[in-house]
Parts: structure tokens; C-alpha cells; sequence
């Protein structure tokens, strides 16, 4: 390597260094670390301008010298948002990404290493990790060992603490972009080798599932628009993170029924002191919007689901459930019921949360096959 070379990756990454700890740099710290007249370091960063490595952020001032960054370090992330939930012992993990291919490659690996993680399924670019709270070792490295996996995961008041252990471009996913995700409060990594092992640190929030039903009547509304709608609206409040929209069918041979009796339910992450609000916005929500006087919504808080409350999610498909079961099932379980005869479907709607897809569109298939690990 050239003498001109070897000093443009000198100075690059001193630059590059310095942007990361403290967002910018001056001439002054590079020359005074490489003992070079400012001249000549003012030299080369006027080179690295024109080549669109380093960029002026703020000009001289006075006494104030001119500060520059390194435009490879300027926050850039795959990763959009990381987030969690907490229920018991148990721990769900978000992980939304820009990339349906880095989210398949993530799914991919964690399941490979398992570690602390009891499950993971991806729904497109969002990647759905349920996880035991403790410490389970992972051994990374290249194929077929994981290239990453969840080591370990603690609840500690407010937070959720994740450890990661990677190599290579998920070492770099941690490295440089997981702290830029909506949602993350914090990382910090530390390197053996080729091995990086970080800490992700986010909000251990309330995971909320509202089921929906009877909001439209023959021609006129629909409860999966009415459902979607109500998860924007909810999602724009203070200490919400929206998860998702599913639709279910219930008992299709049930007399009055439109599109063969689906029924919705729409899942949050909500800080825990926010719940009561959240419920309530959207009873008012759905109360204003719904053409059907009969809507109805149960609001549920925790994500394992007991095989009773399943077992209810299951007899709406197969029966002709009464009001008077819904809220039998409802106080045991802790749900609370807003609305008139919706409520027995959007009761349902929640006792199926968890399942795939082709299970919650098919009345025929049984929801109580083993779906779920958690009771």
C-alpha cells in the first residue's frame, strides 16, 4: 500500500472514530494525534469533502473551530424498530426491520441457535421471538454453527435487557445499527475475537390484544377496516407501539352472519401505566365509528394464552355461543367487555391470538392442537 494510501485509512479512521464517540471531529484532533501541521491535515480534509467521506457540519466561528463527520457513520439502520413485551415469566421480542431478507436470515439463525428463545415466527419484515427470562449459552460462529443468537434475557424494573452474541454482518446489524431502532434505549457491546456480544435495552411494555367484532351490517361497513382503522388512531397515542391486524372466522353457519362471520383483533406493546387510556380511546373509538349497534370489543392484557380461554376461541367456531358464556369466560379470565352482542365474537377474536394465519382463516382447523407452547 502507497504511503498516501495508508495514511487517507489512517485519518479516515480516526475520523470515523471520533464521529461515532462524540458525533464530529476537528483538524485540531487529527492533527495533534498524528504530530502533522493543521495545514496539511486541513489538506486532506478538503480532499475527503470532495470524495464525500467527511462532511462540514458546522462552520468556524470566532474562536469555535469548524467540525466535520465521517458521512460512513452518519446513523443509517436496517433495523426500524426493536421493542418488547412482558407476561410472567415470559418475554416477547419485536424486531421490525427495512429487509424481508435480513429478517428471514435473522429468523433463520435464532431458531438455529434457540438460546433463551422459546419460539420465533416472521409475519414479513416483522420478526416475533418469544423468550424465558434467563440465561441460556449459544455457541456462534460459521455454517453450520448460528452466525447470531439470544443468549440470555432479563426483566429489571422498567427494562428489558437483551444479550446478543453474532459474527460478522449481524455483529455489524449490532454494532452500528440496533441503536438507532425505535424503541431501543440503549446498547452496549464488547468483542472477544471475532465474536461480539451486545446488550439491547428497551421498555418492558404491556402487550394489549382488543378483539372486534358486529361493527358492520349487511352492505354497509366492514370490521377488519373498522379493526385497522382503530389501530392507526391507537397507534398515533403516547407509549403505544402497534404490533398488527389479524382476522378470524368463527362459526360459519351461524344465521346472520356477513362474510362467513369473521371477527378482528388488532395487537399493541402500551406502557403499562397507559392501558386504562388506551382501553378506553378505543371503546370510544369503535363506539363512534361502528355502523352495527351491536359492536362489540374485549380488551385483554398478556400474550399466553390459557387452554380454556382457547378452548371458548374454539367453541366459537364449532357453536352458538350466548352473552351470558362470554362474560362467564370474560371475568375469569380478567378481559373486559365493552358493547352488545359483538362481544361474544371479539371474546373469540382474543382467545385466538398466537395462531398462524391459516389457522385463524380456517374454522375448520382446531386452535387447540398444540399451536402454543405457553398456558
Amino acid at each position: 500500500m502507497s504511503r498516501v494510501l495508508e495514511r487517507r485509512r489512517q485519518y479516515l479512521r480516526l475520523m470515523r472514530q471520533l464521529t461515532l464517540e462524540r458525533g464530529y471531529f476537528t483538524v485540531a484532533d487529527i492533527a495533534e494525534a498524528f504530530d502533522t501541521p493543521r495545514s496539511t491535515v486541513q489538506d486532506w480534509v478538503n480532499r475527503l469533502i470532495e470524495e464525500g467521506c467527511v462532511l462540514l457540519t458546522e462552520e468556524q466561528r470566532g474562536r469555535h473551530a469548524a467540525r466535520y463527520a465521517a458521512s460512513s457513520v452518519i446513523p443509517e439502520s436496517a433495523c426500524r424498530r426493536v421493542f418488547t413485551t412482558v407476561d410472567g415469566s415470559e418475554v416477547e421480542i419485536y424486531h421490525e426491520c427495512m429487509s424481508g431478507g435480513c429478517a428471514a436470515f435473522c429468523e433463520f439463525h435464532h431458531a438455529r441457535a434457540g438460546g433463551a428463545l422459546q419460539s420465533v415466527r416472521r409475519d414479513g419484515t416483522l420478526l416475533r421471538e418469544r423468550a424465558l427470562l434467563g440465561r441460556r449459552d449459544v455457541a456462534v460462529g460459521l455454517d453450520p454453527a448460528p452466525a447470531v443468537g439470544i443468549v440470555g434475557v432479563f426483566h429489571d424494573g422498567d427494562y428489558i435487557h437483551q444479550y446478543i452474541r453474532c459474527i460478522g454482518g449481524p455483529a455489524y446489524s449490532l454494532t452500528d445499527m440496533m441503536s438507532f431502532a425505535e424503541g431501543v434505549c440503549g446498547v452496549t457491546v464488547h468483542r472477544e475475537g471475532a465474536v461480539v456480544e451486545g446488550e439491547v435495552i428497551t421498555r418492558a411494555l404491556a402487550y394489549v390484544a382488543i378483539g372486534i367484532d358486529d361493527t358492520d351490517v349487511e352492505g354497509e361497513g366492514a370490521t377488519f377496516a373498522l379493526a385497522l382503522a382503530l389501530l392507526q388512531h391507537l397507534a398515533k397515542l403516547d407509549g403505544v407501539m402497534p404490533i398488527g391486524h389479524r382476522v378470524a372466522m368463527l362459526n360459519p353457519r351461524l344465521e346472520g352472519a356477513t362474510a362467513g362471520n369473521s371477527c378482528s383483533y388488532i395487537e399493541l406493546a402500551v406502557e403499562p401505566g397507559q392501558v386504562p387510556q388506551i382501553e378506553e380511546a378505543a371503546v370510544r373509538f369503535v363506539a363512534g365509528e361502528a355502523v352495527s349497534p351491536g359492536w362489540g370489543i374485549a380488551v385483554r392484557q398478556g400474550f399466553r394464552t390459557p387452554g380454556a380461554l382457547r378452548a371458548y376461541g374454539r367453541s366459537a367456531r364449532e357453536t352458538v355461543l350466548t352473552r351470558e358464556a362470554a362474560e362467564a369466560t370474560a371475568e375469569r379470565f380478567g378481559i373486559r367487555l365493552h358493547g352488545g352482542r359483538g362481544v361474544i365474537g371479539a371474546l373469540a377474536a382474543v382467545a385466538l391470538i398466537g395462531l398462524p394465519h391459516d389457522v385463524l382463516l380456517d374454522p375448520e382447523r382446531d386452535v387447540c392442537a398444540g399451536w402454543e407452547a405457553s398456558t
